[in-house]
Parts: structure tokens; sequence; C-alpha cells
């Protein structure tokens, strides 16, 4: 069956001497497998479809649930400025392994797509990648069904103001009083457990310009990144690297 579908490639492979396979999150059928025919030629036509980012519309024949043959495509977006860009590729690049090892294929639907496009619009216009990427992963959490509760405390069930801390054991906010419900919860100030609260209810279609202070950031990276150890807990090659230049202060 020749199918035509919009896609956004999250992953490329070599396969064989000349050949590649793609990953699509697209946008009505989830992830899909393409097998890209002679895309490692120097002359290949098809070559450019299969670099990571690139969206657009791809005609490919498939049979049953396998693998797909490109056929045909056409760019709308080849988000070749992220690629050159060390800290704007890795952020990206951390937002596709997302998708592609943390939902099934089944799971990775027109949402997913949206939010994926959006992210990558949203580093072409500058928006900034720290952001997005704790407000991707908290989407992540909620759809895999671990969305921290972030309005009442997980120790005395009352709605929770100011600074706190956040328990990845016991699913959410731990009011400070009771620290002692989760001796390893994670500080937060009352500022970033506003963000949080902001982040568990929007999407990044929505998300404008956001200016947040760095001692911000970090917190909400601590933060994220304890939520997902616990109830993700993928390694990802992505978000090592995006660690790594953390440390030696390029994402900044």
């Amino acid at each position: 069956m020749l199918y035509r579908l919009e896609g956004i490639v999250i992953r490329a492979m070599d396969y064989g001497e000349t050949n590649k396979i793609i990953t699509l999150c697209t946008q009505t059928h989830g992830k899909i497998g393409v097998l890209v025919r002679g895309a490692k030629k120097v002359k290949s036509r098809h070559a450019s479809l299969t670099q990571p980012f690139t969206y657009g519309i791809f005609s490919f024949f498939r049979g049953g649930s396998g693998l797909g043959t490109l056929n045909d495509g056409e760019i709308i977006e080849s988000n070749h400025k992220l690629r050159e860009d060390l800290v704007m590729a890795a952020h990206g690049a951390y937002a596709c392994e997302l998708i592609d090892r943390g939902l099934q294929d089944e799971d990775a639907g027109s949402f997913w797509f949206e939010q994926l496009l959006a992210f990558l619009s949203g580093l072409r216009e500058g928006k900034d990648p720290e952001v997005m990427t704790r407000l991707f992963e908290m989407k992540m959490l909620q759809a895999s069904g671990y969305g921290p509760e972030l309005e009442i405390c997980s120790a005395s069930q009352r709605h929770v103001e100011g600074d706190a801390l956040i328990s990845p054991r016991l699913g959410g906010v731990l009011s400070i009083p009771f620290r002692a419900a989760d001796p390893y919860a994670v500080p937060v100030t009352g500022r970033a457990l506003s963000l949080l609260r902001v982040f568990a209810r929007l999407d990044l279609r929505r998300l404008g310009n956001v200016d947040v202070k760095p001692e911000t950031k970090l917190e909400l990276k601590k933060v994220m990144e304890a939520l997902m150890r616990e109830h993700i807990g993928i390694n990802l090659k992505s978000k090592r690297f995006l660690d790594q230049l953390d440390n030696y202060g390029f994402d900044k």
C-alpha cells in the first residue's frame, strides 16, 4: 500500500553500503520505519530526506505493519540550522530520542507529532532550549501516566504554597514540614514550583518566550531529572551528551 504522510525524522541509521533506515514521527500513523535506498550515495536525491529533524511529506510503500520503502518525498522544513548549532542539535536529539525510546509506536500519535514540531520550531525561533526541554519532559511524564501532583502535599494532603520539595518516590510536591516523608526529595523555591505547575498545564504549541533565571533553570533541571530517572528510567545517549555540554558550560 502506498502511504503519503507528514513526518519528522527522529532517527536515521545506515543499512548496508548505500541505504539508510529512518524512523518517522508521523501526524496520523505514529512511529514508522522507512528504508531509503541509495541514500548514502553522493548524488542521491533522497539523502536530504534522511537528515535528523527533517520535516516533510514522505511517500512510501508498506505492507502490513513492517518497514516501508521510500518512493518519494518533499521537504517542508529541513531544520538545517539546528543541525549546525551544537546546543540546538543536542536538545533536538534529546527530544527525538525521548519519543523514539520512551513511547511505543501506537503512543506516538498526532499529539507528539505536534509537540515535536513545536519544539523544533521553537529552537529555530530562539526560544530557550532548556525551558522547552523541561516542558517536553513534563509532557513525557504525563503521557506515561507519571505526571507529578504539584498542588497537594503528598503527606499532609493540603495545598502547598511557596518553597517546598518534590518527591519522585511519592509522586509530587511535599511541604517542608513533612520532609521526613522522603529524605531524598528535591527542594524547590516557590518560583520554580510555580513554573512546574505552568508546565503541567501547558503544551509546547502555546509556549511563548519565557525569561527564566539561571538558578531557577538549575532547580527545574534537578527536579525533572529526578522525576524522569524515577519513572521513565531510560538511559539516553543524547541526555549524556547534554549533560557534558552543561558541565563544560556550552548549554548556558
